[in-house]
């Protein structure tokens, strides 16, 4: 079989060295082609690269990521008419249309290594790049069940060009990254998850996990990152990874992200995470507001999350939550609740401020389209911004969303403190809501941990 000649592009992936690179580059050079992959949040485009590729397929795992690829596909036709371009991750299929009309010919979502496997060899075996006005055979997402292999990561900047872990002590210590499990279980109508996977869930066997993990320490990693959507889909998978983690590498910490339902569900396995190394667990809380939870069918309750914050504390636990504030039932009372309960509650600091900017993003195929208010109050579907359109019935709450967003932003490049950055966010919101903005000190609770947190915070 003659090599073809790959390129895998990844433009964003919040802060981390590319999972979906490295992946499907060890599908494929296992196979005998020849793979360049480019993190173009870490090295330029090399234009030689991509005049040089037969296939070139972009990464598309979230929002932003597959926002920027639509800026930059334009520039790879151009340098490259004859090559065949391909989408995937988990945007690809729910932006298929779209993508498409930019000059992408295969579309691949979910279990996506297998496809591009199938898809370098139907290119191998047509010698036409282009493969033009035929359908492509590849489903369009696929769950099926693979046999993950090792992660190539040659070719990628090594895992100190990445985000850090900062330690409560100030040290910096190096990122990895890896993932345990793909899919979710769960349907949370809000997620990108479920379009794709609707409801299931892919298992990474634990040799290949650890491998990984052995493969980046190798070069310098002192944490990692577990990306899985939730660790606690697979409980048993995931205490079985984290003991042998522990037990061949006893100084190395870790993070993960888990739902508060699950959180509560397999409470008694909390422990076993503190002692194994777990610095931190992100989980998406969204909101404060049960109505809005129960629109969005997280699955918990505002008591529920408080319940787990409580439970944290009392093992000398981080939690990390994150928000989307903004949402056609905001109001500016609710989120003014908000800021009181992480305050009350003295999460402040656990919060990375951006996640006080965040507004719902209704993209193609969400489940949140299901709901007769929802289609009744979104605008046509914008292809451009890849979501569709809405506005609060209340323009202030809008505007405050811009306000917020710009402040964050601001402050952030000037390096301001997650509590400075608070009281200026209490202030502009009490404000917006004509209420008297106090923020006299609070005092620590004497129970609170240390917060360690990475230095690019979750997006979306």
């Amino acid at each position: 079989m003659r090599e073809v000649n790959i390129l895998l592009i990844s433009t964003y992936e919040l802060g981390r060295q590319p999972f979906g690179l490295a992946s499907p580059a060890a599908w494929l050079r296992e196979r005998g082609h020849h793979v360049t992959v480019l993190d173009l949040t870490r090295q330029p485009l090399e234009e030689a690269a991509v005049r040089g590729a037969a296939l070139i397929a972009v990464y598309l795992p979230m929002h932003t990521a597959t926002r920027l690829a639509a800026q930059l596909i334009p520039t790879l036709c151009e340098l490259n008419p004859r090559a065949h371009l391909c989408g995937y991750g988990l945007y690809a299929p729910m932006n298929a249309e779209y993508l498409r009309t930019l000059g992408v010919s295969t579309i691949l979502g979910g279990e996506f290594e297998e496809g591009l496997v199938h898809l370098a060899e139907r290119l191998n075996g047509s010698g036409n790049g282009k493969v033009s006005g035929v359908p492509q055979p590849e489903p369009l997402v696929s769950r099926a069940r693979q046999k993950f292999i090792l992660p190539d990561r040659q070719g990628l900047p090594l895992p100190a060009k990445y985000a850090d872990v900062i330690m409560p002590s100030g040290e910096h210590r190096v990122a990895g990254y890896t993932e345990a499990s793909r899919g979710c279980k769960h349907l949370c109508r809000h997620c990108p998850i479920v379009p794709v996977y609707n409801g299931v869930f892919r298992i990474v066997d634990r040799e290949v996990v650890l491998e990984d993990i052995r493969q980046q320490m190798a070069v310098g990693a002192q944490h990692i990152t577990f990306g899985d959507p939730d660790f606690f889909n697979g409980i048993g998978h995931a205490t079985a990874l984290v003991e042998a983690l522990d037990r061949e590498f006893p100084l190395l910490t870790y993070d993960v992200t888990i739902k508060i339902e699950h959180l509560l569900e397999h409470k008694e396995h909390l422990p076993k995470l503190r002692d194994t190394g777990c610095l931190f667990v992100t989980s998406a809380v969204e909101s404060v507001d049960d109505e809005v939870l129960r629109r969005l069918d997280k699955g918990h309750t505002r008591a529920d999350f408080l319940e787990v914050n409580r439970i944290f504390r009392e093992l000398g636990m981080v939690l990390q939550p994150t928000f989307v504030p903004f949402t056609p039932w905001t109001t500016l009372d609710g989120y003014l609740d908000l800021l009181r309960v992480l305050r009350e509650n003295d999460l402040i600091e656990n919060v990375a401020p951006i996640q006080l900017a965040i507004r719902l993003l209704i993209p193609a195929g969400s489940r949140l389209l299901e709901l007769e208010e929802v289609r009744r109050l979104v605008d046509s579907f914008d292809p451009s911004a890849l979501v569709y359109p809405w506005r609060n019935v209340d323009p202030r709450v809008d505007v405050l969303g811009k306000e917020i967003e710009a402040l964050v932003a601001s402050s952030e490049k000037l390096k301001r403190t997650r509590r400075t950055i608070f009281e200026r966010i209490w202030k502009a919101a009490h404000e917006a809501a004509g209420v008297q903005a106090e923020f006299a000190a609070q005092p620590i609770l004497a129970s609170r941990p240390a917060i360690p947190y990475l230095t690019e915070p979750w997006y979306c």
